[in-house]
């Protein structure tokens, strides 16, 4: 294989990459979007696939700005789900789940709380 050849064919994947990068892209947006009906997601839809070029560019030209709304909305969604979840495991004390049952099992290692009350202390820190 000559040089040109392997440059001609790495520029051909880049391309074809970066097509099926916005393609998937179009797709997600048309599915996440609420501000559009089933008929005009199905109509995008079959336009995107039977005319992807054309639809694709009409698409981002249409739609675009509500694309990025849409993805910064879906970032601040997950991040805010994300610190829901780390405030879950996290309690008032700072310390985690697996650090509270940790240190109680080290107390009961040490004889210094009952098997019951470390399965109490357990189930608190399951429980929050």
């Amino acid at each position: 294989m000559e040089f040109g050849q392997f440059l001609y064919s790495l520029i051909v994947i880049f391309f074809m990459i970066i097509y099926f990068m916005i393609l998937f892209n179009i797709i997600f947006d048309i599915f996440r979007s609420h501000d559009m009906g089933g008929f005009a997601k199905a109509v995008w839809l079959i336009f995107i696939l039977f005319i992807p070029l054309i639809s694709m560019l009409v698409y981002v030209i249409v739609r675009g700005p509500g694309m990025a709304k849409r993805s910064q909305e879906m970032a601040k969604e997950a991040q805010q789900q994300q610190l829901e979840y780390a405030k879950q495991l996290v309690n008032q004390d700072g310390a985690t789940t697996v650090d509270q049952i940790a240190n109680a099992q080290k107390l009961l290692d040490s004889g210094a709380i009952t098997q019951a009350e470390f399965d109490q202390i357990k189930a608190k820190a399951l429980a929050s």
